[in-house]
């Protein structure tokens, strides 16, 4: 476990004191976390700046704090990505208050005002990302077009999740319907569990009957010399047809015509006899 030893006794507590007051009052688009353990990383949450290509980003950035702290300057790295003249690839930034112009006079909250600046106003003289200083100087609209991208891209604040009043309807929406294992028809309840399928059999539309009798195509004909009724082409159009009802006269189409073929039989065998 890291601990506050890297530092001197009155170093730590002036931070203390400093990281307290940044805590109650923080400075614009600042947003400072630290470990009690170690004081050395001071970590800071920066919002991008309005009217700039970080806009509506979040950059979280760390300052690391030397031994000799404050006689040295900390070092600033940006933990995520963004496309800046004065940030490296890896993070590492270059600002002249952590540099040549630092004073040990100079707390925390002015390192972290002054960076936050740094993305309001870029200094392309002294860069670190060569190809956001060029873009800068040579062609201001694609570099904020880049800017802007990258900060979409790795920047962009995570969606805070609000919960709210359940509706009737997404209730009934989110209902288990692995539940509803039964299914009510016209011929009762059917258990959809232990149902199987039926074979799929081709179900031809039934036919229609005259006011006169039955419909002359219907696939079942009576040939008067015979008798007999004709042969029907398919056996599933015999099955199918069963229940169709005229309704003008109430005549029941497609049923077998086996009894009425047995009457014409009976007929054909009474006129012979009287032949006899």
């Amino acid at each position: 476990m890291a601990t506050n030893e890297n530092l001197p006794p009155n170093v730590i507590k002036q931070l203390a004191k400093e990281l307290k007051s940044l805590d109650e009052s923080p400075p614009e688009g600042i947003k400072v976390g630290v470990n009690d353990d170690d004081f050395s990383i001071i970590y800071a949450d920066i919002e991008g700046p309005d009217g700039t290509p970080y806009e509506n980003g979040i950059f979280r950035m760390k300052l690391l704090l030397p031994h000799d702290f404050p006689q040295l300057p900390p070092q600033g790295f940006f933990l995520t990505k963004i496309f800046h003249p004065n940030i490296s690839s890896d993070g590492k930034i270059c600002v002249n208050t952590l540099k040549r112009d630092w004073n040990p006079s100079l707390g925390l909250r002015h390192v972290l005002v002054v960076v936050r600046c740094l993305l309001i106003e870029p200094f392309p003289e002294s860069a670190l990302n060569e190809q956001a200083a060029k873009m800068l100087l040579e062609n201001y609209e694609d570099y904020s077009k880049h800017a802007r991208l990258i900060t979409g891209i790795y920047a962009k604040p995570k969606p805070k999740h609000k919960s709210g009043p359940i509706s009737e309807s997404t209730t009934a929406l989110n209902v288990d319907q692995s539940s509803n294992t039964s299914v009510a028809t016209s011929g009762g309840v059917v258990d959809l569990k232990n149902a199987t399928a039926p074979s799929a059999v081709p179900v031809p539309p039934c036919s229609t009957t005259s006011s006169k009798g039955v419909h002359p195509n219907n696939a079942d004909q009576v040939t008067p010399e015979t008798g007999a009724s004709a042969q029907v082409t398919s056996s599933t159009k015999q099955q199918s047809t069963v229940g169709c009802v005229n309704r003008k006269e109430g005549v029941v189409a497609g049923h077998s015509l086996k009894p009425l073929a047995e009457k014409k039989k009976m007929d054909a065998r009474k006129k012979s006899l009287k032949r006899l």
